[in-house]
């Protein structure tokens, strides 16, 4: 079995949001989809070291800002390669705005934003899957939506080749997480997207 197959579905990537207690925080997520059209729902799995995930599960809403092609890497670092348990991720950002639901969506480097409210969840062991029905939703820009593949090779700063006398290096292809180790543990778990040891390659 080749474990790469599953690179061949398509991916889309957003800011998942949400707020609680006046404290506003998001991630990145690649796994946002309509589900029914009538009633309009939406389905998101979301990891649950995520504290995104935990404002979820306590408030039941969220929003979902579709990324575009012209968001810009940083837009990745603040949302995807830091904890909102340990920063404020909206400190020093004016791009957004908050919708009717008291979500922020995210207004550079996206077309759309869908908000919505949960009406179900299933426990699928590291993940949570959020069930939720559409509340609100509209049109920021033309620009296509980003897809995971465009994301790798357009977006994502290329790895710098290795100097000579440089430690062995395993990077993550989802984060850009560099491990230094001649080998790569088996069961390793990237700290900052929580992809497994398969999703890294070896550099040098």
């Amino acid at each position: 079995m080749n474990n790469k197959a599953m690179y061949q579905l398509t991916y889309g990537l957003f800011v998942l949001t949400a707020s609680e207690d006046g404290k506003d925080s998001g991630c990145i997520i690649n796994t946002a989809g309509q589900v029914t059209s009538t009633p309009n729902r939406i389905s998101i799995a979301v990891n649950k070291a995520n504290h995104t995930h935990d404002m979820i599960m306590n408030t039941r809403k969220f929003t979902v800002s579709v990324l575009s092609e012209k968001a810009p890497f940083a837009l990745f670092q603040r949302f995807g390669f830091q904890s909102g348990r340990d920063v404020n991720k909206f400190e020093g950002f004016d791009a957004w705005k908050r919708g009717f639901n008291g979500v922020p969506y995210i207004t550079e480097g996206t077309n759309a934003f869908i908000s919505a409210w949960v009406e179900q969840t299933i426990d699928l062991g590291t993940h949570t899957l959020f069930i939720a029905q559409v509340t609100d939703m509209e049109v920021l820009d033309r620009t296509p939506s980003c897809t995971y593949s465009y994301y790798q090779a357009n977006i994502k700063p290329k790895p710098q080749p290795k100097p000579e006398t440089a430690k062995t290096t395993w990077v993550c292809t989802v984060c850009g997480y560099v491990y230094e180790g001649e080998t790569l543990p088996e069961d390793f778990i990237c700290p900052v997207c929580k992809h497994p040891a398969s999703d890294f390659v070896k550099q040098g």
